[in-house]
């Protein structure tokens, strides 16, 4: 790609970007109906569609209900705040088709700490933004915790020695 093309989409995605923060800050927080009167309505949004629904009239007073003018800007739709497109990444392999120049990756949440470690070690090889990174703790080798199992004796042993 031209290398003053990328400039200007880049740029156009930054402005785009930031009116869609701009744009959030003043977005109301969409609140399901009578979610403030009853515990067993959760908060989650879902369209009011009753019959006599203050709700669903607009009335003055009542929460403001989601509508299309509320949209972000079609070139900020999908990305995440830091301008990737997020990929979601459940294997090694799926790490390779993943361009580091527009996308993100993710790591899926069942993915295991082995693989997690794979993972992250193959994304900061081809220099990928991790999105959900997580120090893993690597296993104790077998020597390891034989040898973490003598010294927990040896304190042990004097420990008694020491109280006779």
């Amino acid at each position: 790609m031209d290398p003053k093309k990328q400039e200007i989409e880049n740029s156009a995605k930054e402005r785009a970007l930031s009116l869609r923060r701009r744009l959030k800050s003043k977005k109301p927080k969409f609140r399901r109906q009578e979610s403030w009167r009853y515990k067993r309505v959760s908060e989650v949004w879902r369209k009011p569609d009753g019959v006599d629904s203050k709700m669903r009239r607009k009335k003055k007073g009542w929460p403001k209900s989601v509508e299309v003018g509320y949209r972000g800007p079609k070139a900020a739709r999908g990305l995440h705040p830091s301008g990737y497109a997020e990929v979601l990444i459940h294997t090694v392999d799926d790490v390779d088709e993943v361009n580091p120049k527009t996308q993100a990756i993710r790591i899926a949440h069942a993915v295991g700490a082995r693989k997690r470690i794979e993972i992250t070690a193959r994304a900061r090889e081809k220099d990928i933004h991790v999105l959900n990174p997580r120090e893993v703790e690597k296993p104790l080798a077998e020597e390891e915790i034989e040898e973490a199992g003598t010294e927990a004796e040896a304190e042990e042993t004097e420990e008694a020695e020491e109280k006779e």
